[in-house]
């Protein structure tokens, strides 16, 4: 029996997390400066003064210098969601997995190995690489008659784990730099919170009476950063927990779908 050539990791779609936060950060500056900043928001036209009644682009730049820091943190957590989307969509294949999975196990029962691979050429995707390497290697053992029956299956198998952890890490790309945000971005709230409680009291403190207006935009820094602190962080731990329960899932296909291929060798081989 001929054998097809042995898949490749798949080229997941991905982005470079150090590109993305330093771009996400110039969009950050840039409406916090000409959105946040316009004079529009402010009365007199002066953004030193308060913001208009009821504007609530000149009550968040108030928040201060922090405010685009936190940004950055915010849509980098929504541009790397919308990227780990699109590479986990693709790493599913072209078709429906859990049918896919399916066919390969009845065409394994046949022992319709040369389908079986025509099959993964068609789903594409890391699935379908993992299982199109696991079956080269189980058309290889069929045709090697020098080990035995336990070696052969040792052999699939270790074929099966070799070609996961080719593809795992495309699929885990940038998921660290999300976890790391569901700290950070709560963090910085914080310190924007300290920050800004640190000019109200600086202008309780102030020689000749309370200054109001430091006042208010110290309390206005604190309130803005805790908010925007708390939506990053939140945002972050739905979109980890989101793509890392994707990926288990798809973990789950391939170790159901290498189990059956070892299995299927083990009763059909003597």
């Amino acid at each position: 029996m001929k054998t097809k050539k042995e898949n490749k990791p798949s080229k997941a779609f991905s982005l470079s997390s150090g590109l993305v936060i330093i771009c996400c950060f110039i969009a950050a500056y840039l409406i916090f400066t000409y959105v946040f900043g316009n004079p529009d928001n402010f009365m007199n036209g002066d953004p030193k003064n308060h913001p208009l009644p009821g504007n609530l682009l000149g009550t968040i730049y108030k928040g201060g210098i922090i405010v685009p820091v936190i940004q950055t943190l915010l849509l980098t957590v929504l541009v790397l969601s919308v990227e780990r989307y699109i590479a986990i969509r693709k790493a599913k294949g072209k078709g429906d997995l859990v049918k896919f999975i399916q066919n390969v196990k009845a065409l394994l029962t046949e022992g319709n190995i040369t389908a079986a691979q025509d099959l993964c050429a068609k789903q594409q995707g890391s699935v379908a690489n993992v299982v199109n390497s696991a079956l080269v290697k189980y058309a290889e053992m069929e045709a090697d008659t020098t080990l035995l029956k336990d070696q052969k299956i040792v052999s699939i198998q270790k074929e099966v784990e070799e070609a996961t952890s080719l593809e795992l890490p495309s699929l885990e790309q940038n998921l660290a730099v999300i976890a790391t945000i569901t700290t950070l971005g709560t963090l910085m709230g914080l310190l924007g919170t300290v920050v800004g409680m640190i000019r109200s009291f600086a202008s309780l403190a102030g020689a000749g009476g309370t200054d109001s207006v430091a006042l208010s935009q110290g309390i206005s820094e604190a309130l803005i950063n805790t908010a925007f602190g708390i939506a990053t962080g939140a945002l972050a731990v739905i979109a980890y927990n989101f793509f890392t329960s994707k990926i288990d899932s798809l973990m789950y296909c391939i170790d159901e779908i290498g189990f059956s291929i070892v299995n299927s060798f083990s009763a059909n081989h003597k």
